[in-house]
C-alpha cells in the first residue's frame, strides 16, 4: 500500500472529473470465491479499480464517495472471535479506513441503505459475487452490471468509466517504479525459462523453474503462463510436451509484485541452441519490427500507425522471402498482414497486464475519434491511442504460420492474389515467433521498463542459450 495522501490525491481527482455529477459512486473491493468449497478459495487478488483508489488489500470492503456533500465512507465488518481463532488478530475496520484517508466506516450491511434514492455511479464488475451485489442493490439483472467486452457495460456509469480510464491512463512516478520492480522480477523468470530449455524435458518443468521465482520474489504470475512449441497457438495453456530440439519455444508471461504490478514479456528460443536458416529469416523480420515500433513510440504518436507501419515492414520482409507480392503499404492497409499476425502490436499495462479492459477494451484503447478496425489482425489492436507520456504499453510484433487460416484464406481467396501459397507450404510445421516487452512513453519518446533487457537480438539469443548449454 502507498502512504495514505496517494489515494486521497486520487480519490479528490476523480471527484474532480466528475464535477456537476449527482449522486454517489459506489465501489465494491472483491470478496473470496470458493473454488470447490467455502474454505477453499481461489487464489485472492483485490480488484484493481479498488486497489487504486482505495488501496486496502483485504476480501470483503466497499466504499461510497458522495459527489455533492464530498463523504466518504468505507463498508466492512470487524473480525468476530470465531474469524481470529483462524486468522489471528487482524486490524480494525476504522485502522484500515483511516490508512488510506477515509474517516467513515460502517457495516458491510449498510451498503443497502447507502444507495436508497440515490443515483448510483458505478464501474462495470467482472466478478461474480460483486456482479449479484451490485445488481441486487441497484435493482438490476447482473447481465446488467457485468464487463460487455470491447464497449463496456451500458448500464455503468459513462462518466466516471471514462474518469477512471483517463487517471489510470497515466502512470504516476510511483507506479512506474513498481511496474519497474515487476519486470525486474519477469527478467528472472524468463532468464530461468531460457536456461530450462534443454531437449528431453517436459515443459511443465520450465514453468514450474520461472513461475517459482514469482512467488518467491513477489505475487505471483500476472497471467497465465504461455509456454509452448506450438507458438502458432496464441494462448498455449498446456505444459505436457517433451522439448525437441530443432523447434521454437514461445514463453509468453510475466510477473506480478506485491503491489500488484505487472509485468508482460514474450521471447522466442530455438530449443537447441541455434535457429536453423528458415527460422532465423523469420525471427529477424519479427526482430526488426520489434525495433520499428519502439523508434516510433513518442507522444502524439498514434499506436494505430505503428501498428501499420509495422504490419508493413513485415509484409515487405516476407515479399523478399517470396510470400507475398504486392505494395507492403498497400498490403497493411488491406489487412494482408492478418494472415501473419492476427493480433495487435500491444495493449495498455499496470495494475491489470490487460489494463482496464474490464471498463471496456475500445473506451481503454480507443479516442474518441478512432473506430476498431474490421481487419484481422487490425482489428484485434487493444491500444491504438495516440500516445502520451505516462502510458504504459506492450511492443509485441509477431509472426505466425497457422494452417487451417492459411487454408481458410486460400479457399475463399480473402488475399486478393498476394499470397504464395506454394511457398507457404514448407511453414506448415514452423510454429510461431513473438517478441514482446513492456515500454513507457516519456516526454522525449519511450524507455523499456526494467533495469535489463532479456536477449532478443538473434546473434545474442543463441550466445546466451550457449552459455546456459554450456
Amino acid at each position: 500500500m502507498f502512504e495514505k495522501e496517494v489515494y486521497i490525491a486520487r480519490r479528490k481527482a476523480l471527484t474532480a472529473r466528475l464535477a456537476g455529477e449527482k449522486g454517489i459512486i459506489l465501489m465494491l473491493g472483491n470478496v473470496d470465491a470458493p473454488a470447490q468449497y467455502k474454505d477453499n478459495c481461489y487464489k485472492w487478488r483485490q480488484d484493481s479499480n479498488w486497489l487504486y483508489f482505495f488501496g486496502i488489500d483485504e476480501p470483503r470492503f466497499a466504499a461510497t464517495i458522495d459527489l455533492e456533500s464530498g463523504d466518504e465512507t468505507v463498508y466492512a465488518d470487524d473480525f468476530s472471535i470465531d474469524d481470529i481463532i483462524w486468522t489471528g488478530p487482524m486490524p480494525s475496520v476504522r485502522s484500515q479506513a483511516e490508512a488510506v484517508g477515509v474517516g467513515r466506516t460502517a457495516p458491510y450491511s449498510a451498503l443497502a441503505d447507502a444507495v436508497k434514492g440515490r443515483k448510483v455511479h458505478f464501474l462495470p464488475t467482472s466478478r461474480y459475487y460483486n456482479a449479484m451485489l451490485m445488481a441486487s442493490l441497484l435493482g438490476l439483472d447482473p447481465s446488467e452490471v457485468t464487463s460487455a467486452g470491447k464497449k463496456g457495460c451500458d448500464k455503468a456509469s459513462r462518466p466516471l468509466v471514462d474518469a477512471v480510464i483517463a487517471l489510470r491512463l497515466v502512470k504516476e512516478d510511483r507506479e512506474i517504479e513498481q511496474i519497474d520492480h515487476a519486470c525486474d522480477i519477469g527478467y528472472e523468470m524468463h532468464t530461468a525459462a531460457r536456461m530450462g530449455i534443454t531437449p528431453g524435458i517436459i515443459e511443465q518443468e520450465i514453468v514450474g523453474r520461472m513461475e517459482g521465482v514469482t512467488l518467491s520474489k513477489g505475487w505471483g504470475v500476472s497471467f497465465a503462463t504461455i509456454l509452448t512449441q506450438h507458438g502458432e497457438i496464441f494462448h498455449c495453456h498446456s505444459h505436457d510436451c517433451v522439448v525437441e530440439p530443432g523447434r521454437l519455444m514461445v514463453i509468453d508471461a510475466g510477473a506480478e509484485n506485491n503491489m500488484h504490478y505487472a509485468s508482460d514479456f514474450t521471447r522466442t528460443y530455438p530449443t537447441g541452441g541455434r535457429f536453423s536458416a528458415m527460422q532465423r529469416d523469420i525471427y529477424q523480420t519479427v526482430y526488426e519490427c520489434n525495433e520499428l515500433a519502439f523508434g516510433m513510440i513518442k507522444p502524439g504518436v498514434a499506436y494505430r500507425d505503428v501498428h501499420l507501419a509495422v504490419a508493413a515492414h513485415m509484409l515487405d520482409n516476407l515479399g523478399q522471402l517470396g510470400l507475398v507480392s504486392g505494395d507492403p503499404a498497400e498490403l497493411a492497409e488491406q489487412g494482408i498482414a492478418g494472415l501473419f499476425m492476427p493480433h495487435g502490436l500491444g495493449h495498455n499495462m499496470g495494475l491489470d497486464v490487460h489494463d482496464m479492459e474490464d471498463l471496456g477494451e475500445d473506451l481503454v484503447g480507443y479516442d474518441p475519434d478512432q473506430s476498431r478496425s474490421s481487419l484481422l489482425g487490425l482489428g484485434s489492436l487493444r491500444m491504438a491511442r495516440r500516445l502520451a507520456p505516462g502510458n504504459v504499453i506492450t511492443d509485441e510484433p509477431g509472426i505466425y504460420f497457422i494452417p487451417d487460416l492459411i487454408r481458410l484464406w486460400k479457399r475463399e481467396g480473402t488475399d486478393r492474389g498476394c499470397v504464395n501459397y506454394n511457398k507457404l507450404e514448407p511453414y506448415f510445421s514452423f510454429g510461431g515467433i513473438r517478441l514482446e516487452d513492456d515500454v513507457l512513453v516519456t516526454a522525449g519518446g519511450a524507455r523499456r521498463l526494467g533495469a535489463r533487457r532479456l536477449p532478443i537480438a538473434p546473434d545474442d539469443v543463441e550466445a546466451a542459450m550457449s552459455k546456459d548449454q554450456s
